[in-house]
């Protein structure tokens, strides 16, 4: 019997390696729970290659995301910017059409993109879920922009504050965007840096908040870990398909992890940590104390502050661990309210979650 097996595997393996790129063949997947009706998708929605500033090829682009775990990305390569036009021709549509057949393959959504790109200000604005991105290329910034909307676009304002709070003023022609609903979202974040005036204004204007790579070197990492991932989006989605991932973002659905910390509206964070983290009735019960088990399921670190009496002072919980948790108590045998901060799930800037946790019986 193992005489025939060995060979069967060897032909089995040999197959595999023919047939998947091997830099496609392990995946890590990416650790945040689904909440109650909606799949959290992990998202990278702008991205670069060389048929604009990048270093990559389209197709790398896929198989990075595919090993790091991500669920969608897009390729949003500069209109107006392609330092590389004498070695690549312009083809605006090109890069998505040599990459979506691998992405097609992998299971990846992968909606077409661009970036409209303009000096700062106005700034640069991405538009996904395009039929063409050869419209776009007008001299008219407004028009670039209306052009996107009306082939559905999501359009959103990318790293609002990069060149300076200054530069990155609201200007009457955001005022114009906005007033014909032309652009739905902001870059909370974008690579390593947090823009919190564009936090405040997608709280204030209700525009959908996200977080990107904006990547254009080739991605070193292997997989993606608390310590070492790239900046995203996580969207929560009715169905994993473009046209799930597209309602979402328009509805505002998302959540940003950046570097340490999750940014986003109150009632989506609050249904993220709730799927996160699950704690285990008593286990132990001392005359003044009880002991419990509390699990994170997520990939991000969860520090907690106390704002009510009871409770240890702070607490950290480690992406996917358990933690032994002793809760100093005057009544033991009863349910504990607790009450915290999750210091670094931002609800606005400067802002961290205030939750209510109940220990039961």
């Amino acid at each position: 019997m193992q005489k025939r097996l060995f060979p069967l595997l060897t032909a089995f393996f040999l197959l595999a390696a023919a047939v998947l790129p091997v830099s496609a063949q392990v995946r890590h997947e990416i650790g945040f729970p689904d909440l109650p009706d909606y799949h959290t998708l992990k998202c990278d929605l702008h991205s670069h290659s060389v048929f604009s500033d990048g270093n990559v090829w389209p197709t790398v682009r896929v198989d990075e995301a595919w090993r790091l775990g991500l669920d969608a990305t897009a390729l949003t390569d500069h209109i107006e910017y392609q330092p590389h036009r004498d070695d690549i021709p312009t083809n605006h549509d090109r890069p998505f059409e040599l990459a979506a057949g691998k992405a097609a393959q992998m299971g990846l959504l992968f909606p077409r993109g661009a970036e409209i790109t303009r000096d700062t200000p106005p700034g640069h604005f991405n538009a996904i879920f395009l039929d063409k991105v050869e419209p776009l290329a007008v001299p008219d910034f407004v028009e670039a922009v209306r052009q996107a909307n009306l082939q559905g676009a999501f359009v959103f304002w990318n790293h609002q504050g990069w060149k300076g709070e200054e530069a990155g003023r609201w200007l009457d022609v955001h005022t114009t965007l906005f007033e014909n609903k032309w652009f739905h979202g902001m870059e909370v974040c974008n690579g390593n840096s947090y823009y919190p005036t564009a936090h405040r204004w997608c709280l204030e204007k209700n525009l959908t908040m996200l977080g990107n790579s904006d990547i254009h070197q080739p991605d070193i990492n292997d997989q993606t870990t608390a310590d070492a991932h790239r900046t995203l989006t996580l969207v929560f989605a009715r169905e994993k398909s473009l046209a799930g991932l597209q309602e979402a973002l328009l509805a505002g659905r998302t959540a940003v992890w950046f570097t340490n910390q999750m940014i986003g509206r109150r009632e989506w964070l609050e249904a993220l940590l709730e799927a996160s983290v699950e704690i285990s009735p008593p286990h132990h019960r001392g005359r003044d104390h009880v002991l419990i088990k509390v699990r994170n399921h997520s990939d991000i670190e969860i520090q907690l502050r106390r704002t009510g009496p009871v409770g240890p002072a702070t607490a950290t919980l480690p992406p996917r661990s358990t933690s032994l948790v002793k809760i100093g108590t005057g009544n033991p045998q009863g349910p504990i309210e607790l009450a915290y901060t999750v210091t670094n799930f931002l609800i606005a800037p400067g802002e961290g979650l205030p939750v209510r946790l109940t220990v039961g019986e």
